[in-house]
C-alpha cells in the first residue's frame, strides 16, 4: 500500500512545540553508566508521595476492574472543605495540565488574545495555540516581579483569557495580593483571570494568596491547584481549579468523562488532609532553599529568593556548559534557554543529601 505524505495537519500546529520534560533519572544513568543521578530539575517533592496517598492506592487496587468515577466526587468534596467552597466550584482534572488545556477550549476561539507574563509555564501557550489563538506575553520586569500596569495595557477588545503562575514558573517570584487586586478590578466584564497556584504550600510572604478567596468573592477567576508538588503525588496526575459556577459548568462541557483514574482520585483525597506530610515538607523546602542560597553565595552567583520549590540561579555565558557538565557529574538540572533564559537554570529544591551532591558537582566544575 501506497504511503502519502499529502494528509495536511491544522496549521496552527506549525506554532506548537511540544513540551519538553526533564530528563527522567534512567535515561541518564543508561546513557552515561551513572550509579548514582540527582534529579533536580521537575520541581517535584524530594520528601516523597503523601503516606495517606499511598495507602489510599493500595486499598483501591481491588477496585481496578471498574470505570472510576466520572464526577470525581468523593475527591470534590474533600476539596471543596479544604477550600471552604461548593462542590461546584470544583473541577478536578488529570493534572492541571489538562485543565489549562480545558479552559482553552472552553473558552478560546480563533482570533481571540491571551496575555502571559514572560517567562513562564510554557503550558498557557500551548492551549492558545492549539485554539488558533494569539498569545500576547508581557515581559516581567529585570528583578522578575510582575508589572501589573504593563498587563493592565496589554488588555484589547480581544482578550479572553489573562494568567498569572504565582508563584511563578520559573522564577519562584509572586504576585502580591494588591496587585491581584488591582488586576482583577481593572480587568473588563468579557476577561476570564487563570490564576496557577500550582507552588502556592511553599509560599510564605505575608501578602500572597493562592486566589481562592477571589472566587468566594464572586470575581471572574480561576484558581488552579495541583496535587504533583507538595502532595507528592506527580506520578499519579491530578489538578483542579477552583471557580464560580458558570465557570465550572462551561469547562464541564468539554472534558472527557473518566479523565482522572481511580487510583489518583482515591489518593488525593487522602492526601489533601495529610497534614504532617505537608508540613513536612514545606519544612524541607524552607532548609533546602537556605541551603542552596548558601552555596550560590559562597560562589559569587546571582539568585531569586523564592516563594516556590526551585531556586533560579544565573550562571552567566556559560550556563550550557556548566548544564552539561552537571548531567556528566550526575545531576539533572533545568536549562533556562527554554523561557529565553540562556545564562540561567532552575535548581529544584532536593533532599539536604541531594543538594550537597549537587553543591560539591557545581563547585567542581567552577574550581571553586
Amino acid at each position: 500500500m501506497a504511503t502519502s505524505n499529502q494528509i495536511q495537519p491544522r496549521k496552527v500546529l506549525g506554532k506548537i512545540k511540544p513540551y519538553t520534560p526533564g530528563k527522567p533519572i534512567w535515561e541518564l544513568q543508561e546513557e552515561l553508566k551513572l550509579d548514582k543521578v540527582v534529579k533536580l530539575a521537575s520541581n517535584e517533592n524530594p520528601l516523597g508521595p503523601s503516606p495517606r496517598g499511598v495507602q489510599a492506592i493500595a486499598d483501591s487496587l481491588d477496585g481496578l476492574n471498574r470505570y472510576p468515577d466520572a464526577d470525581t466526587s468523593a475527591l470534590k468534596k474533600s476539596i471543596a472543605s479544604s477550600m471552604g467552597v461548593t462542590k461546584e466550584q470544583v473541577i478536578v482534572t488529570n493534572g492541571a495540565d489538562e485543565l489549562i488545556t480545558l479552559v482553552s477550549e472552553a473558552f478560546l476561539e480563533e482570533g481571540d488574545e491571551i496575555i502571559v507574563p514572560f517567562p513562564s509555564f510554557s503550558e498557557y501557550d500551548f492551549g492558545a495555540q492549539l485554539m488558533g489563538a494569539e498569545v500576547v506575553p508581557v515581559q516581567l520586569e529585570e528583578d522578575f516581579q510582575f508589572d501589573v500596569d504593563k498587563m493592565i495595557s496589554a488588555i484589547t477588545d480581544k482578550t479572553k483569557l489573562i494568567y498569572i503562575c504565582s508563584p511563578n514558573n520559573p522564577t519562584g517570584t509572586y504576585l502580591p495580593k494588591s496587585d491581584l487586586e488591582k488586576l482583577l478590578q481593572a480587568m473588563p466584564e468579557h476577561v476570564l483571570m487563570v490564576y496557577d497556584a500550582a507552588y502556592s504550600h511553599y509560599a510564605t510572604a505575608e501578602d500572597y494568596t493562592d486566589g481562592v478567596e477571589y472566587v468566594k468573592a464572586g470575581y471572574p477567576i480561576i484558581a488552579l491547584q495541583t496535587f504533583s508538588k507538595i502532595y507528592g503525588l506527580a506520578g499519579v496526575r491530578v489538578g483542579f481549579g477552583v471557580a464560580p459556577d458558570y465557570v465550572i459548568q462551561t469547562i464541564l462541557k468539554v472534558k472527557e468523562p473518566f479523565n482522572v483514574n481511580a487510583l489518583a482520585q482515591a489518593a488525593a483525597a487522602a492526601a489533601i488532609s495529610d497534614e504532617k506530610h505537608i508540613e513536612a515538607s514545606r519544612e524541607m523546602n524552607i532548609k533546602g532553599a537556605d541551603q542552596l542560597y548558601h552555596l550560590f553565595s559562597e560562589l559569587g552567583l546571582s539568585y531569586i529568593q523564592t516563594q516556590a520549590n526551585f531556586v533560579l540561579v544565573d550562571l552567566g555565558p556559560d550556563a550550557k556548559k556548566v548544564n552539561d557538565e552537571l548531567l556528566t557529574k550526575g545531576v539533572i538540572v533545568r536549562y533556562g534557554n527554554t523561557w529565553g533564559m540562556p545564562e540561567h537554570v532552575r535548581v529544584s529544591i532536593g533532599t539536604q543529601e541531594e543538594n550537597q551532591f549537587f553543591a560539591e558537582a557545581l563547585r567542581s566544575i567552577l574550581n571553586k
